[in-house]
């Protein structure tokens, strides 16, 4: 299995909560890949299939751990459990 290299945030325009998480991933020095799921059909497939059919953003998957509307606090314990490694990048 291959280590995980990013943290994925999955998201939309417009959403209150997603413009929330963003900044503060973007300063956390993780590196972070944005997915808009209005422009990108196969990442709005991922968030349906972690999420029960919906497309609920904020998404986000440390590897394939994922977690829908997370806070920063989660997703940093997600990447302490799932790819301590990140946080030395």
């Amino acid at each position: 299995m291959d280590p995980i290299s990013t943290v994925d945030l999955y998201w939309r325009p417009g959403c209150p909560f997603c413009m929330d998480l963003m900044p503060r991933l973007r300063r956390s020095n993780l590196p972070v890949r944005e997915f808009n799921i209005w422009e990108d059909p196969e990442a709005a497939a991922r968030v349906r299939a972690a999420a029960d059919g919906n497309e609920i953003v904020p998404t986000v998957f440390v590897g394939g751990h994922a977690m829908i509307n997370p806070s920063f606090e989660q997703i940093e314990a997600a990447v302490r459990e799932h790819a301590p490694q990140l946080l030395a990048s």
